[in-house]
């Protein structure tokens, strides 16, 4: 998979590089490193201003004492927030009903993960609506579709993993 010019990043492909997720395979771990690898060399993130983004990768990782890859990458990103050349910061507002304003107002994602709206929120308010990558979250899967109508691609780099989660899951592939 190529690296976009532009690139949100799910929480859980950081998290799935460091180790921290049981049942993916060892292809997926190696994905998730490669694209972490060619996204801090190549790679330009989008994150929001209001840090709620970088704030989670750095809640459940230990950029301060770099264990593995996902720790490093989050203190790489921490390092390069304000370079523009690497990394973009949108606004995002709030919104009482749908978590951010720019979250499409969509019934067939009125069941989207609040904590995960912030993604699909920056993707939306960015000019060229970056795609999101995700590597182990099945629930994205029901989702694809509704937010493809939207304008917002997601980047699977698990496709078989993910796709075994949600059958494990919900009984069905996506």
């Amino acid at each position: 998979m190529a690296i976009m010019n532009c690139i949100i990043i799910d929480t859980n492909v950081i998290l799935v590089a460091s180790g921290q997720h049981q049942d993916i395979s060892l292809e997926c771990h190696k994905n998730c490193i490669l694209q972490l690898q060619l996204i801090e060399k190549h790679g330009h993130v989008v994150i929001d201003d209001g840090y709620r983004i970088l704030q989670e990768y750095s809640n459940k990782t230990t950029p301060n004492r770099p264990k593995n890859l996902g720790d490093a990458f989050v203190k790489w990103l921490q390092r390069n927030k304000g370079n523009a050349s690497r990394c973009t910061q949108i606004s995002i507002t709030e919104h009482h009903e749908r978590g951010f304003e720019s979250f499409p107002d969509d019934p067939e994602l009125h069941s989207f993960d609040p904590p995960d709206r912030k993604f699909v929120a920056v993707s939306a308010a960015h000019p060229e609506k970056p795609p999101i990558l995700q590597a182990a979250d099945c629930k994205w899967l029901d989702w694809k579709l509704a937010l493809n109508r939207q304008g917002i691609n997601v980047e699977f780099i698990c496709k078989d993993d993910i796709e075994r989660f949600h059958k494990k899951k919900f009984g069905s592939n996506g």
